[in-house]
């Protein structure tokens, strides 16, 4: 089955046209996001600043670059220091990266790192547009082993990560189409931050 995209190129190639066709396919997706289980991750990750545990975010490729992003957002962006959100992403450092792949294999590579930081009652986000990643289920797998919580950004049909989530906030689209996944991750991620820069002036 073709992707959307593809159908939206074939119907006219014309650059501006597919870009205000792309932007309507966008919105969407959009207005098919399940809003309670974003709800449901805002009260989770503020939960835990509140316990002063650390919400964790892995991804790869793409969804590498959103875990950064998401917790740069969270953690930096809220200007919070009296009560911090304690978010790490486990995809910046390429040091420690390389040395589990190199020395344990790649689906390693993350949960190594969680072996070390991570303890119950913490968050883990993991993000995949497939869900089907090795390294993202094999820690997902470790994460509700060890008593994390775990919210799956997925897209596609969703794959493992979703049947694994605590919390799911899944993207539907046909297999492949990675770009308006990520767009709606990026999405999620500058939504739930405008939402904390707002909601911890209160607390």
């Amino acid at each position: 089955m073709q992707n959307r995209l593809d159908e939206i190129f074939e119907q006219d190639k014309n650059p501006a046209k597919f870009a205000k066709s792309y932007s309507a396919y966008l919105a969407e997706i959009l207005g098919k996001l399940d809003y309670e289980q974003i709800g449901k991750m805002i009260e989770t990750v503020l939960d835990a600043r509140e316990r002063g545990a650390q919400i964790f975010f892995i991804g790869n490729g793409g969804s590498a670059a959103t875990a950064s992003h998401f917790a740069n957002d969270i953690s930096i962006g809220t200007r919070v220091s009296d009560k911090p959100f304690k978010a790490i992403s486990l995809t910046d450092n390429v040091a420690v990266i390389t040395a589990i792949g190199n020395d344990d294999g790649y689906e390693y590579i993350f949960t190594k790192q969680l072996q070390n930081f991570a303890k119950a009652g913490d968050v883990l986000v993991a993000i995949s547009a497939s869900g089907n990643s090795p390294n993202i289920i094999h820690t997902v797998n470790y994460a509700r082993k060890e008593g994390l919580k775990v919210i799956g950004l997925t897209g596609f049909d969703g794959g493992k990560l979703r049947e694994l989530s605590d919390i799911r906030i899944h993207v539907q689209t046909r297999k492949g189409e990675y770009g308006p996944v990520e767009d709606v991750h990026m999405f999620v991620d500058h939504l739930i931050g405008s939402y904390f820069n707002r909601a911890v002036k209160l607390s």
